[in-house]
């Protein structure tokens, strides 16, 4: 590992060294276990009681948080429990699965829940940031630990809005100043993250618009309300209106997931739904998607004689990664890693609810590689085959642990 950089950090931080055989080993059948046994969002129980029951072994003091899953960790605090002086680095990681079921065929960890996997890295995440939490708890135990550090196990984040909000409810941004977080990339080596100044992901929410009219027979459509062609128009104008309306540069886009109406031929029915999601890059233009969208959904309703009804379901904002927070977490990567393991990368159509703790206090979130070099097969998230070179871990884990010991030598 490259030390090229450690005499210029601020403070001139010492880092630690390799992590031990025997806790990387752990961390990887953490890992695994929680890879048999996902759980979806706000069901995480078993995952969070093996975090806690391991926390606790380490001598430290976590707390469930009060929605029943998930829990925060002070690391170097009296008593176990932050109670004030210089505000905290927290770590996140998010805990839950996904409703989908695990394809690989040639896994022996594979889940062992029918029609759940841990396809987006979560259980990737949860071992980076308990493996940091262990090794931060022994620098604190040989008085090494120059600040406290929080830990945050945060359920439900594939669920709208995200559990990040509960968990900010819950009090898991108290006495924190900064946050960082890591999100599996399937494109990224493992050995190396991607970095970005600026939105790294998308805004994400759906939309749910109920039409109504008179129906009638196919052959007097002048006498009725035409649903059918409504939801059509609905469907195909209110994305091209939406893109007309906004800066081209904010990235506002409508897609359609389902468009449902009628049940004969020759009836022209008396109701329609459509759905789909409405992601954007700008945060000023996610502020005010969804008055735009009631507007040009009414307009084309109107025009169409129809009644509509709009569900407007907040998801979340874009990751906004605050600069001096990723130079922080650029600066640990290269400290641990040298200059060559962070390479620039670009800002996703997806969502994150990390973005929710942004709107509290600065931070960044990078993409951890799990790509075994070499290997050039197309993967991709939210799949069930999805899996991860485990080095990985390792390498999530010197991140943040370099992060918190630098965020504590800067003045």
């Amino acid at each position: 590992m490259s030390r090229e950089s450690e005499a210029d950090l601020p403070g001139e931080a010492v880092l630690p060294g390799a992590l031990p055989e025997a806790l990387r080993a752990e961390l990887v059948a953490f890992r695994r276990d929680l890879h048999m046994h996902p759980e979806l969002g706000n069901q995480e129980f078993r995952t969070t009681a093996a975090l806690k029951a391991r926390l606790e072994q380490a001598g430290l003091k976590p707390r469930v948080l009060d929605t029943g899953t998930g829990l925060i960790c002070d690391i170097g605090c009296e008593d176990g429990v932050w109670s004030g002086g210089r505000p905290m680095l927290a770590l996140r990681a998010d805990i839950d699965g996904l409703p989908i079921p695990d394809t690989k065929t040639d896994c022996a960890y594979r889940s062992t829940v029918p029609d759940r996997a841990h396809a987006c890295g979560h259980d990737v995440h949860t071992a980076v940031v308990l493996g940091a939490g262990l090794v931060l708890a022994e620098l604190h135990r040989t008085g090494a630990l120059p600040q406290p550090v929080r830990l945050i196990f945060q359920p439900a984040e594939e669920v709208l809005p995200g559990g990040a909000a509960d968990a900010i409810k819950c009090g898991a941004l108290e006495g924190v100043a900064r946050i960082i977080g890591v999100h599996c990339d399937p494109k990224v080596d493992a050995g190396r993250i991607g970095l970005r100044h600026g939105p790294i992901t998308s805004a994400c929410d759906r939309l749910e618009v109920s039409l109504d009219g008179a129906g009638g027979h196919t052959a007097r459509p002048h006498l009725t309300t035409d649903l059918v062609t409504a939801a059509a128009r609905v469907a195909v104008d209110v994305p091209a209106l939406i893109a007309r309306r906004v800066d081209a540069r904010s990235g506002l886009s409508v897609t359609w997931g389902r468009i449902e109406s009628g049940h004969a031929c020759n009836v022209i029915p008396q109701h329609a739904e459509l759905s789909g999601t409405v992601r954007c890059l700008d945060l000023d233009a996610w502020r005010s998607a969804p008055d735009l969208l009631h507007a040009a959904i009414d307009e084309i309703a109107n025009l169409h004689r129809a009644k509509s009804e709009i569900n407007y379901v907040r998801g979340v904002p874009p990751v906004v990664n605050e600069p001096v927070v990723t130079e922080l977490v650029r600066s640990a990567m290269t400290a641990r890693r040298g200059a060559d393991s962070v390479e620039d990368t670009e800002q996703s159509l997806g969502g994150e609810d990390f973005s929710w703790y942004l709107e509290h206090v600065p931070g960044a979130l990078a993409r951890l590689g799990v790509r075994t070099p070499g290997d050039r097969t197309t993967r991709d998230l939210h799949r069930g085959d999805f899996d991860v070179d485990e080095s990985a871990i390792e390498v999530g884990v010197e991140l943040f642990t370099a992060a918190a010991l630098l965020d504590a030598a800067r003045p």
